[in-house]
Formats: structure tokens, sequence, C-alpha cells
């Protein structure tokens, strides 16, 4: 089984404009509605793939019923956490005139220390049948740094992370499988500019000095860095987008592929590829991770491996 698990989910609004202007009325000429947050696209997109899969969530107020109905018509398989504070809503904003995507989020509400026990307590007893572990999102608002720490030291198979900063640098001497930033979140965690290639691979490479197995950073629709505790370096370069829709949830498509992947004993690498085939699926459908699956793996043949020269430790 995969065990999506975080406590960020959102109820999402896409509204669509043929020509989207700033501080002006601007009318849409589409409007819709749709559970979403990187915990609910990844559980998505593992049961998309075929799963077995379980997402666990912290869910509460008017979202709630409209996520539970979203999960049903879906048949996901889920379990949520209730809470007193009401679930985050989202919005994207697409315009079509330049095709551009704006994102209005709301950080994740606080959650009161007894829901955070009640997630914990969840947690450990599904990811003891779990094949594969993604944790993923950002922590609610004073939620302490640790606390994906706590979950993880409870986790006994192979685990994806999808979040940044202190929180990521708290685990990482648990050698969790794959960590995931995108560029943006890996230089927030590494706290330095990441100006140039080498700047990337450098703070790759303190992520597995400190414990990752794996790293992967993705940077939109460039190529996907992938750097390894063996001193293994490669990008991966995407398959030609034939359709861009709405790129939101890409790379929750990503680290649900690779949790799929290797759940069925294919190595990071192939995993990777199949992701970044299921990613250029997600851009194809209006609403995040519900992608077609038909094709990932015909289309993750079109992902180019390029094998990067192997670099110094960081410390040298």
């Amino acid at each position: 089984m995969i065990l999506t698990a975080g406590l960020t989910p959102a109820w999402q609004q896409v509204m669509v404009f043929d020509d989207l202007r700033l501080g002006q009325v601007n009318r849409a000429r589409e409007a819709h509605w749709c559970a979403s947050g990187k915990v609910l696209n990844a559980g998505i997109a593992a049961h998309r793939l075929g799963g077995p899969s379980l997402t666990l969530a912290t869910v509460g107020g008017p979202p709630l019923s409209e996520i539970e109905r979203d999960f049903q018509a879906l048949g996901v398989p889920h379990r949520w956490i209730l809470t007193h504070s009401a679930t985050r809503v989202c919005t994207t904003l697409l315009d079509r005139r330049d095709g551009t995507i704006t994102e209005l989020v709301e950080n994740g509400r606080p959650l009161a220390e007894e829901e955070l026990d009640r997630f914990r307590t969840a947690y450990a007893e599904e990811v003891a049948r779990a094949d594969v572990a993604v944790v993923i999102g950002s922590l609610p608002s004073g939620t302490r740094d640790t606390f994906y720490r706590e979950l993880l030291a409870l986790t006994p198979c192979p685990a994806i992370l999808d979040f940044r900063g202190a929180g990521l640098l708290s685990v990482l001497d648990l050698r969790p499988y794959a960590v995931k930033p995108n560029r943006e979140e890996l230089a927030l965690t590494v706290d330095f500019p990441l100006a140039t290639d080498d700047d990337v691979w450098r703070a790759m490479r303190s992520l597995n000095e400190r414990g990752a197995q794996w790293v992967i950073v993705t940077q939109g629709g460039g190529p996907v860095w992938i750097s390894s505790a063996s001193n293994r370096r490669f990008r991966l370069h995407p398959p030609k987008a034939r359709e861009v829709v709405n790129p939101i949830g890409c790379g929750d498509a990503l680290a649900a592929t690779i949790a799929w992947a290797t759940r069925n004993g294919r190595p990071l690498l192939e995993a990777a590829r199949l992701g970044m085939a299921a990613a250029a699926a997600n851009l194809r459908q209006m609403f995040p991770c519900r992608f077609d699956t038909s094709r990932i793996e015909e289309e993750a043949r079109d992902v180019e491996i390029e094998t990067m020269p192997e670099v110094r430790s960081s410390n040298s």
C-alpha cells in the first residue's frame, strides 16, 4: 500500500480568463472547484496509477463535505483527521492570453496539539502496513518544524518526502529514500542562493551528505536533477509538452508516481522517468492529478537521462 500523508490539503478554485489584467475587474469564462493541495493531489495520483493507496490528511470546516464528495466520486481510499480549523481555500488563475498561471495560496490554519496527536497515531497505524510512504506538503501555521521527523521515526518503509526548510533538514539523518524539493524550495532549505548549476549540485550534495539517499530537484518544465548518496548525478529531460492546460499538481504527480514505481520494484531513475511522464500527462488536465495513466510507460521512454560527472564531497 502507498500511504500519502500531509497536514495542508486544500479546497481549490480554478478560474480561467481570456485576458487576466491585475488591478482591474476580470470576468472568468470558466470556474471549477476540486479537492487539491499536495497531499490530496498525490493521493489521487497514487490511486489513478492503480495503488493500492490510502490518503491521510487533516480536514475540517465547510470544505470537508466537498472534499469528501470529490474523493468518494473518484473512489480514492482515504482517512480524515477532523479538525476545528477549516481546510484552507486556494485559487488558481489561468490566463489563456499568454499562458501564465497565478496561484493565490492560503497557508494551512493552526491545528490543536490534540489534532496533531490524532494524526500521528493514525499515521503510525497506517504506515505499519505500508510499502511506501509519501509525506508531503507544508506544515500548518504554528506546527513545530520537527513534526514530520516524528512521523519519519515511525516509518519502517521507504519514504518519499516533499517538503522544505528546517523540517526537511530535521529528518535527513533518518536516511529517507528520496527528497523532492523544487529549486526554490531547495534554496530556502540550504539558505543560500542557487544562481548557477554548480550551486544547485552543491546544495543537493549537502542533503545527500546529511542522509538523503536520493535528492530530486524539479524546476517547472525544465530538466529534473537527481543526485545520490553514492555521488552519482543525473539530469532527466522531460518529454515535449504537447498541450498545457494546468500545471498545478505536476510535482505531486511526480512524487506519487515515484512511490508507486518504487513499490513495484522499479529503480529510482526508472521511477523518476515514469514520474516525469505522469507530470506531462497532468499538464493536459484541468484538475490536478486526474490524469490519464494509459500512456505513462510509453511516454516515459521519451525522457532522456543525462549522466553527469561525479563531483567531490561538498566538504572537500
